[in-house]
């Protein structure tokens, strides 16, 4: 492993309620596929579904983890949701606090029980 690995990446999610962003979220962190996972709740959406443009209510699950982590959860949110094609998109992380991206590596980690 190197250090580009252990770089934080935040995952953009969309859920179709609170509930099920909490729950997938809740499940990132305990299987320490995430080091923490933050959800937004009354989020509106457009957008084309079935060739029409649609509009709904949904809630955004942020979902802070490694590089070297995201398939995995990439894998586990698919999984988990309730969506056919959930949104699930990695934006990497440039600068931020250096002790706060440390902790995510950190708590991240793989084989971390």
């Amino acid at each position: 492993m190197n250090a580009t690995d252990e770089r934080a990446r935040l995952l953009y999610v969309t859920c179709a309620d609170a509930e099920e962003a909490m729950r997938i979220g809740r499940v990132l962190v305990e299987e320490r596929i995430a080091a923490c996972t933050n959800m937004l709740d009354g989020m509106r959406a457009l957008y084309w579904w079935d060739g029409k443009v649609r509009e709904g209510r949904e809630a955004v699950l942020l979902v802070k983890t490694r590089a070297d982590r995201v398939e995995a959860a990439i894998g586990r949110i698919k999984a988990l949701h309730s969506y056919s094609v959930p949104c699930i998109a990695e934006l990497a992380v440039g600068l931020g606090n250096p002790d706060y991206l440390a902790w995510i590596s950190v708590e991240a980690a793989p084989g971390r029980g």
